[in-house]
Parts: structure tokens; C-alpha cells; sequence
């Protein structure tokens, strides 16, 4: 959808002052990003271009997190209600513009509500959704037409409109120029004291205008959150929606209530996935891969049949076809593990290429490596690539044998099919087929004796 004459104008200056939490509301984060990030993707997925953001608490940390947004920020200096704050916003609408006003904190809006919005032939169009219980909502109060004749809150309710199960989400869609008159209307005689927005309704239906109402299809959608409790419930809701879409796409998620994906997911057939398993950013997991428990993978390809066992930490890394990983790895951004390579017991990789059957299977560290074919890394093995002010390069050739608790002493290459005897510390280069050792001979002093303690 593209239409220009369409702005958005998203409220997002509140304080989360029942979260007592000493950043804006809208920051706080939500699979894995802050709540404004999912609304500000909506509404370009949708092709709305002009996006105004009110804020207002801490203006600047929100700007911060947010510096290439193509939005329009408004201030709201002070903090008198939501209709005060569309008040802030209504000298940047054009008057011929239709505005959809939605809410900071409700994350989870979709582009298909978004058109339903649109597609509303009315003056003013709300958006309402059936609450089983609806306590503490605003009521959707229609007409004997159908059309909506007011919005009204709990406090004022009679008993037969506190049975309506539509309630308000504070999501609407308006003419600018009639959202300007009516907004003109508006006073803060109410217990908050307060410009409230939702007031725009009966006025616009007390003047004859038509007020109609969409209902979202899901609660989930317009959800917004106030407090800790609500983020952690809706943040669970939507993580089992994922883990259940995945498995209709024949994925097994061993517990659907411990999968959390917070970014985006590409996966294949044939996957496994254990529980307490943390996707972060953009993932691919090919066919047949089998992440173990407790794994965090963030901006990541993982090719097919690769298996990663319990406790590992993968970032930034791409993954070939039948690799093993873990447990308890750590493979950090810039690595490559090539087909067939392993990664075992606290192995830390960074910005290293394993080719083809490489295995480093225990207590080893690999940085700023290039390490060849079939080459075995002993445990306790170290390329020691910084000398305190910079970074240098391992290079290891096809077929080396390096022998446990070896120091390679970067910049340093190991020649194809050469071996490094265990205990070595190699500051040379080596060449190919030979034998290096590099260690102080073994002594024997028969007559020593064990101090004793003072």
C-alpha cells in the first residue's frame, strides 16, 4: 500500500511510570527490540511515509535509538492527555490527509489491520476488538445502525455497557481537518484531568458525522503494555504464536513455552530445536540442523545436518553443511566453519575460518585465523593475536597437526602437512612437512625438597 494521502501519528511519549523504570516506555524491548521498532516496521511495511512520533520523557534517549528513522519527531512538553498530544502533532498533517493515530507501546499491529482501517468509508474509524474481559477498557457503544456512538470508560459505565466485551485500543483513523475542529472541542474536565481523545467520538457523532468501527482479529494485536507483568505476558503470547507457526511448518520445538525468537527466522525442514534456545536478528538454519539446550545463536547461518550442542553462543557467523559445535562454544562474529568442521568444549572462535574437517575439539582459543583442511587443533591451543596495542594473523595450512597446549605467536603461518609438538610456543614460521618443538628440556633434580610452611 502507498498512498500519500495517509500520514501516522504514533504516541509514544509516556513514561512508563508503572514499570518505575527510568527509561521511556517505548524503549523498553519486546522479541528482542524496543516496542516503538516493531510499530515504526508496520508502518513502513505498509508504505506510509509521512510517520509523526510524539515524545516527550527523555525526547532525546528515544531520537538516540532511533537516529535514521525517517519520521517527524513532535514534542509534547508536557504530559495532558493523548488528545493533548495529537494537539502537538496537527500542524504537520495536511489538511486533505487521513490520519491513523496508534500507540507506542502496542507492538504488535498489523499491516492487514492497518488496510481494514483504511478501507473504513466514515468520518472517524476506531478500532475496537472483543475482550472476554473487558475490565478497565472503554466500552464501544453503537447505535441502532450499527455505527459507533461513543466510547465510554469504565468509571462511566452503567452495568449494560459494562457487559459490552468491545473495547476501544485507542487506535483510530480521521480526517486531519475535522481532527483539528474536533480536538478544538476537547476539555479536561474529567478525573485526570485530562485531553482525552477517545472524547472525539461523541462529539463527532453528536454532529452527524459517521463513526464506524473495525474489529482487530485477535486481542494479541492491540495489546498495549503498562507494566512489567503485561510485557512479560504478551512477550510469552507472541513467543508461542512463533514457536507454533514453525512447528505447522514441521519444525520441533521440544517446548513451545521456552522458544524465544527475537528477530527474524529462516528455517528449513527436519530442524530441532530444545528448549531455552535464544534467536536473535536474522537466522538461517538449513535442513535437518539440531540446536541443543540452552544455545543463544544471534545473526547467523547454520547449513544442513550441522549439529549445536547445549550452552553454546554463536554471533555473527556462517555455519556449513554437517558441522558440530559444543558444547559450551563460543563462536564470535567474522567466523566460518567450513563443511564438516568441529567446534567442541569450550572452543572460542573469532574472526577465524575452519576449512573443510577441522576439528578443535577442546579448551582452545582461534582468533584472527586462517586455519586449512583436516587440521587438528590440540587442546589448550592459543594464537596469541594481540600484542596489547594490535591484532595480527594466524595462518595454518591443509593438513597440520598442532599438539595440545601450543602458543602460536601471530603474525605466524604453519606450512601444510607440518606437526607442532604439545608444550610448543611458535614465533617462527613453519614449514611444510617437518616437525616443530619449541620447549625447554625436562629436568630431574633427585635431591629437591618441598618447602615447608612457615
Amino acid at each position: 500500500m502507498s498512498d500519500k494521502s495517509i500520514e501516522v501519528c504514533i504516541l509514544a511519549a509516556g513514561k512508563g511510570s508503572r514499570m518505575r523504570s527510568r527509561r521511556p516506555k517505548v524503549l523498553h524491548h519486546f522479541a528482542g527490540r524496543p516496542l516503538l521498532f516493531h510499530l515504526l516496521g508496520t508502518v513502513k511495511e505498509f508504505g506510509i511515509s509521512r510517520v509523526h512520533v510524539v515524545i516527550g520523557s527523555e525526547a532525546e534517549l528515544v531520537r538516540a535509538v532511533f537516529p535514521e528513522a525517517e519520521v517527524n519527531w513532535v514534542m509534547q512538553e508536557e504530559r495532558l492527555g493523548t488528545g493533548h498530544a495529537v494537539m502537538q502533532a496537527t500542524e504537520h498533517f495536511a489538511a486533505e490527509s487521513r490520519v491513523i493515530i496508534l500507540l507506542g507501546d502496542a507492538p504488535l499491529i498489523t499491516t492487514a489491520t492497518l488496510e481494514a482501517l483504511v478501507g473504513l468509508e466514515c468520518d472517524l474509524g476506531v478500532l475496537s476488538v472483543d475482550m472476554i474481559e473487558p475490565f478497565n477498557y472503554g466500552r464501544i457503544v453503537r447505535d441502532t445502525n450499527g455505527n459507533v456512538a461513543a466510547i465510554v470508560e469504565e468509571r462511566d459505565a452503567t452495568e449494560d455497557q459494562k457487559a459490552i466485551k468491545e473495547i476501544n485500543t485507542g487506535c483510530m483513523i480521521i480526517t486531519a481537518s475535522l481532527l483539528q475542529k474536533w480536538l478544538s472541542s476537547l476539555d479536561n474536565d474529567n478525573d485526570q484531568g485530562e485531553y482525552l481523545l477517545t472524547d472525539i467520538v461523541a462529539i463527532a457523532a453528536e454532529s452527524g458525522c459517521k463513526v464506524s468501527a473495525h474489529k482487530a482479529s485477535e486481542a494479541i494485536e492491540v495489546t498495549g503494555i503498562n507494566t512489567f507483568e503485561q510485557l512479560a505476558a504478551l512477550e510469552r503470547e507472541h513467543q508461542l504464536n512463533n514457536a507454533r507457526k514453525f512447528m505447522d511448518q514441521g519444525v520441533h520445538i521440544i517446548d513451545p513455552n521456552r522458544f524465544d525468537l527475537r528477530g527474524e527466522l529462516t528455517v528449513g525442514k527436519d530442524v530441532v530445536i530444545d528448549v531455552n534456545v535464544i534467536l536473535e536478528g536474522k537466522v538461517e538454519i538449513a535442513d535437518g540442523v539440531v540446536i541443543g539446550p540452552n544455545c543463544v545463536i544471534t545473526d547467523s547461518k547454520i547449513g544442513q545436518d550441522s549439529v549445536i550442542k547445549a550452552n553454546s553462543v554463536i554471533e555473527e557467523t556462517t555455519i556449513d553443511n554437517g558441522c558440530r559445535v559444543g558444547p559450551f562454544a563460543r563462536l564470535r562474529p567474522g567466523t566460518h566453519l567450513k563443511s564438516e568442521s568441529a567446534v567442541g568444549n569450550f572452543v572460542e572462535v573469532k574472526k577465524s575460518t575452519l576449512g573443510e574437517g577441522t576439528k578443535a575439539s577442546h579448551l582452545s582459543y582461534l582468533g584472527d585465523s586462517t586455519i586449512g583442511r583436516s587440521v587438528n587443533i590440540g587442546a589448550g591451543t592459543i594464537t596469541c593475536n594481540y600484542d596489547g596495542v594490535n591484532k595480527f594473523e594466524t595462518h595454518i595450512r591443509d593438513h597440520v597437526f598442532v599438539g595440545s597446549n601450543t602458543a602460536l605467536v601471530a603474525p605466524v603461518t604453519i606450512g601444510e602437512g607440518s606437526s607442532i609438538g604439545a608444550g610448543s610456543t611458535i614465533t617462527s614460521d613453519v614449514e611444510k612437512n617437518v616437525l616443530a618443538v619449541s620447549r625447554g628440556r625436562q629436568k630431574t633434580i633427585t635431591h629437591w625438597k618441598r618447602p615447608k610452611k612457615r
